[in-house]
């Protein structure tokens, strides 16, 4: 049998949380794969969202962090939030899952959550530019993350030894105070590493 939710107003959240953000990074998904199709197709095409000499989509994909294994990755954005928007709408029509599947999202939204990472590191610090959708898939992939990872281990899905139980502990008490520091760090960056620009505007 499914294992029965332990907390189904988390669930309800946690569910909400999956179908927005995962809806926000499809749409993101299919406008960066527009853009990447018409730059293949014409190298001089202006993407829509090259919009100063930091936020340029078009900067970034010419580059060969857009790709991976051949492929852009807006298509594994395509098909990894589909099915993350598709769990949630699930999640929303009452659907149980069992823990295995529990664990898949888990282990899903984990690389979705590295690799945006990894994105992160390589558009700050090597091509030294954002793209503006590929930013707005790194802000809602987070909370995918995190609050997967805090119903886990709330439903002991994600199962702890006996002497890290002050940790989960912590992690179910203060999982909001920890979103919240993420943002902060994250935008501190941004603000830091383009301030040489952001200043220009002031």
């Amino acid at each position: 049998m499914p294992t029965k939710p332990k907390n189904r107003d988390f669930v309800h959240v946690l569910a909400i949380i999956l179908v927005v953000a995962g809806t926000i990074c499809l749409i993101a998904s299919l406008a960066l794969t527009y853009d990447k199709l018409k730059v293949l197709n014409n190298p001089s095409y202006r993407p829509s969202c090259n919009i100063n000499p930091v936020l340029s989509c078009g900067s970034v994909m010419k580059t060969k962090q857009a790709d991976l294994l051949g492929l852009p990755n807006t298509i594994y954005g395509l098909i990894g939030y589909t099915a993350i928007t598709t769990f949630g709408a699930l999640l929303l029509s009452g659907a149980r899952f069992k823990r295995w599947v529990w664990l898949s999202l888990q282990l899903g939204v984990s690389v979705a959550f590295i690799f945006v990472h990894y994105l992160f590191f390589e558009g700050i610090f090597r091509i030294h530019a954002i793209c503006p959708f590929c930013f707005v898939t790194w802000m809602a992939t987070a909370p995918m993350f995190w609050y997967t990872t805090v119903y886990n281990i709330q439903a002991n899905n994600i199962k702890f030894r006996e002497r890290l139980t002050k940790v989960r502990g912590f992690i179910l008490r203060r999982h909001g105070d920890i979103m919240i520091s993420w943002y902060v760090i994250i935008i501190g960056i941004l603000l830091k590493q383009f301030w040489y620009y952001w200043k220009t505007l002031i």
